[in-house]
């Protein structure tokens, strides 16, 4: 049940009070001086304060009530306050709201609006207190991860990229398979290195093989090697990433691109941690932990039949699944700010237009975007028109397109007022009217 503290001399007002919010399930304690109102303050959990706003007999200045608001406001700054008093100073109602008084009511006052009033102050100082119980576990979680965890230097902000990091971080010291999954660009390698660097074989290498990047045949010449003369073009013995890996981690990224053949023998691998080099008979015994990433529907490659289930199962111990980073967009602006190594800054409207792009080719696309950003920007700060993001403006929002915003269309149209007005969403006469206003030239 939510509690009111009643602050008045007036024993009358204050039992009124009392009755009026028990029967509207509120408590209510009483105090007929500023002292001890602040004394129940110490002692007891409050959700709202109503005060008298003159305390002494014949005193109607007010200053005594301003004097315990003030000392209210510098003990509990989140208290919502209400004023209550019988004489209207307007001036000084104005100075206490502006200083965080709640409201400002006078006696004799209405039932229903005070009502109304403390309703309202009471469901916004749970909400506020529980937003802020919110953000101070955020914070204390965050700071957790920081200090007992080799982060690798990750940016982040956003919660579903903070879950992936608390789970990445929980399983890096037990020996299981981990999948990574995640459209392209969107920071899988370097889940991968947190995980290695919080492992128990941390100090052993951390070996990347992207399955993608190279010929289906050269594959499993990569992944076990191969002896001389084993494959055209061979002329001597190689070592795989197996091999290399041995003692540490092999990060295997786009494992879906794996041949079946490549899928059978690595299957073995994970097993028994033995394979043979190509075209060599002698079996290697290595001991490597493998995390495996893909940006593919693994789950409709098996039922295709491209892809090995009872592999799929023995990589997909733990799987982390990053979203794209318009899924995360809280991670964007701290993300572009790393990017820039405070070399530059974003302007306000350029941060808008970096929250408003959909970032298909995610954190890969951004890094790529405020790179150039950085070389193309004349002075110190990043406008929107450094960007070389498109905007656009629904003509059903009411949206002014500045200077920047303007300028960037008129680019992209190679200066054909009809099409750079389109993309603003604006009539060709109302894009001429604005570049008149804001002294943009026709070229």
């Amino acid at each position: 049940m939510p509690t009111v503290l009643i602050i008045d001399d007036n024993a009358a007002v204050a039992i009124a009070l009392e009755v009026l919010f028990s029967l509207h399930d509120i408590d209510a304690l009483r105090a007929a001086s500023p002292e001890e109102g602040l004394a129940l303050l110490a002692r007891h959990d409050v959700d709202l304060v109503i005060q008298d706003m003159n305390f002494t007999a014949d005193t109607t200045s007010g200053e005594e009530g301003a004097a315990l608001f003030r000392e209210i406001r510098r003990r509990h700054p989140d208290l919502p306050v209400i004023l209550l008093t019988a004489w209207t100073h307007l001036d000084a109602a104005v100075d206490l709201v502006k200083a965080g008084a709640a409201d400002y009511l006078s006696k004799p006052w209405h039932d229903n609006r005070l009502l109304a009033s403390v309703t309202n102050l009471i469901e916004l100082g749970q909400a506020n207190r529980a937003l802020a119980r919110h953000a101070q576990r955020a914070r204390r979680q965050r700071r957790d991860l920081e200090q007992g965890f080799n982060l690798c230097g990750m940016v982040w902000q956003d919660a579903a990229t903070e879950r992936v990091l608390h789970l990445a971080c929980q399983v890096a010291r037990a020996d299981v398979a981990v999948l990574i999954s995640g459209p392209n660009g969107t920071g899988k390698e370097r889940i991968a290195e947190i995980i290695q660097a919080n492992s128990a074989v941390r100090d052993g290498p951390f070996v990347v093989l992207n399955c993608g990047a190279l010929p289906a045949e050269l594959i499993e010449a990569e992944l076990f090697g191969a002896d001389a003369g084993a494959y055209t073009g061979a002329s001597k013995a190689r070592e795989g990433k197996f091999e290399a890996a041995d003692g540490g981690t092999l990060f295997l990224d786009e494992i879906g691109n794996l041949p079946l053949a490549g899928q059978m023998k690595l299957l073995r691998v994970l097993e028994t941690g033995r394979f043979e080099r190509l075209g060599s008979n002698r079996e290697r015994q290595v001991k490597v932990r493998v995390i495996s990433a893909t940006n593919a529907d693994l789950g409709a490659m098996i039922r295709a039949g491209t892809f090995r289930e009872d592999l799929f199962y023995r990589l997909n111990v733990i799987e982390l699944r990053l979203l794209p980073l318009a899924a995360r967009p809280a991670d964007i602006l701290p993300l572009a700010h790393s990017f820039l190594d405070g070399r530059k800054s974003l302007n306000g409207c350029a941060q808008a237009a970096l929250m408003a792009h959909a970032w298909p080719g995610n954190v890969r696309e951004l890094k790529n975007v405020m790179a150039r950003a950085s070389l193309l920007a004349s002075g110190d700060t990043i406008k929107a028109a450094d960007l070389g993001l498109p905007i656009t403006f629904a003509p059903s929002v009411e949206v002014e397109p500045d200077r920047d915003a303007i300028t960037l269309a008129l680019a992209r149209a190679h200066g054909v007022v009809s099409q750079a007005a389109a993309e603003l969403g604006l009539s060709r006469q109302a894009l001429y009217r604005r570049m008149e206003r804001l002294g943009i030239a026709r070229s």
